[in-house]
């Protein structure tokens, strides 16, 4: 056999096995390939959506269960009030009361991080029927005879506007007042210089005797208490902190059954008194344009529809009572707020809307942090076993091509030795054809 033959058997031997191994598992290696490749996919897109709508409902029954808490808490101030009816109408009494009541803060002090126990009321105080201060409690301590004051004045009270007495004294036997959160506002200049907003939220009472209304018992709940429920709170994280940075678009807040911020990572937002006993006014439309540059910026989120629409109406739901999510544009950000109501109620506070409600705002780039962890594992991952496919498939053509070869040459060993060695091509003599 001349070599051109062999090399055609040889060739012949190769190209079929290539038609009938080769190509068909090269075939099978890219669709498998193919198949991870877009299982990945399909598992990352699944996974980052699974991710969301866990996190997000994770993050709405946190401020759920917050917002229960405040309303609990609420509840429990009445019925300490209710206690109060009960003690003797003396200094002592009171004082003791005031020092007994107490839970814990977390303050900063000389650069410390601590948490301490702190009187739940600043004040104390029982008022006769005619509005004058007869025992009262201010800081722990018993104010003296000579600096007590008619409070049906509502300019001789702390915050020179006050009428809890007045709305009191009209109350029936076993109703209670309950004021909005009250304080001196504190502006952005004073903020960023440290200091921070204080105030009261005041329960009144009417009590009576023989004769029938005989006065008003008021306790004055120190402000940080409830403020502790959201400023200490990141809301994708379970881990608490001293103060969370407003900054990162990723805190808790408060806001009243009116819409304005009661809590906040940046207190200039809360709406307080100035020194004259007014109201500082919320932010507008009107002056927007100089938001940036004002030292007071008061919120109220129903007048914000000019940032986002979806604000008030945030807030719209919330006065229904209602628990939801949203998404919303705010300083830039896009976010998504979780929100709850704190369902408490009193003749301030009716239904639906009650107290407020609890705001959980989250920027949505912080939010996708942990599902952009998840998919870039995924990807990874991917890459991996198509990287492993395709060494595989390089790695297996190349040991077919050597498979194919060696066959091939057996083979045509194999056809050789069937034609004897001696064979050769038998010629005709033109004379002995004729």
């Amino acid at each position: 056999m001349t070599e051109t033959n062999k090399d055609k058997r040889l060739f012949t031997v190769g190209r079929v096995f290539f038609l009938l191994i080769v190509i068909p598992l090269s075939l099978m290696a890219v669709l498998i390939a193919n198949g991870i490749f877009k299982l990945g996919v399909t598992f990352k897109e699944r996974a980052v959506m699974a991710l969301d709508q866990k996190s997000q409902e994770e993050i709405k029954i946190r401020a759920i269960n917050i917002a229960d808490d405040v309303a609990t808490f609420l509840k429990e101030r009445e019925k300490d009030l209710m206690i109060s009816t009960i003690i003797p109408l003396n200094d002592a009494a009171f004082k003791t009361f005031v020092q007994e009541n107490k839970r814990a803060v977390w303050v900063k002090e000389n650069n410390k991080i601590q948490q301490v126990m702190a009187r739940l009321y600043s004040e104390m105080s029982f008022i006769d029927k005619n509005g004058n201060e007869q025992i009262k409690i201010l800081n722990g301590e018993i104010v003296p005879k000579s600096k007590l004051v008619n409070v049906a004045n509502v300019a001789n009270t702390t915050y020179k506007n006050e009428d809890y007495f007045l709305k009191a004294k009209n109350l029936a036997k076993g109703e209670i007042y309950v004021s909005p959160v009250t304080g001196l506002y504190v502006n952005r200049s004073e903020f960023e210089k440290g200091k921070r907003f204080s105030g009261v939220i005041r329960f009144a009472t009417p009590i009576f005797d023989k004769s029938g209304f005989s006065g008003v018992i008021m306790s004055a709940l120190d402000y940080r208490h409830l403020a502790g429920f959201t400023d200490h709170v990141i809301p994708t994280q379970a881990e608490y902190v001293y103060e969370a940075d407003a900054a990162s678009g990723n805190y808790a807040y408060m806001v009243s059954n009116k819409g304005f911020i009661i809590s906040h990572p940046n207190d200039y937002h809360i709406q307080g008194l100035n020194a004259e006993g007014n109201l500082v006014p919320p932010i507008t439309e009107a002056d927007a344009a100089n938001l940036s540059k004002k030292d007071e910026q008061v919120l109220n989120l129903n007048l914000l529809g000019f940032m986002d629409p979806n604000l008030p109406e945030v807030a719209k739901e919330a006065a229904k009572g209602k628990a939801g999510l949203r998404m919303y544009q705010f300083g830039g950000r896009t976010k998504f707020v979780a929100f709850a109501p704190i369902k408490f109620y009193s003749p301030e506070f009716s239904k639906p809307a009650g107290f407020g409600w609890i705001g959980f705002g989250v920027d949505v780039n912080t939010f996708n942090e942990l599902a952009t962890q998840t998919t870039q594992k995924v990807e990874k991952e991917t890459k991996a076993w198509t990287t492993t496919i395709i060494l595989i498939l390089i790695a297996s053509m190349i040991l077919l091509f050597l498979i194919a070869s060696i066959l091939a040459r057996g083979i045509s060993r194999s056809i050789q030795m069937e034609v004897p060695p001696e064979s050769q091509e038998i010629g005709y003599d033109e004379e002995e054809k004729e």
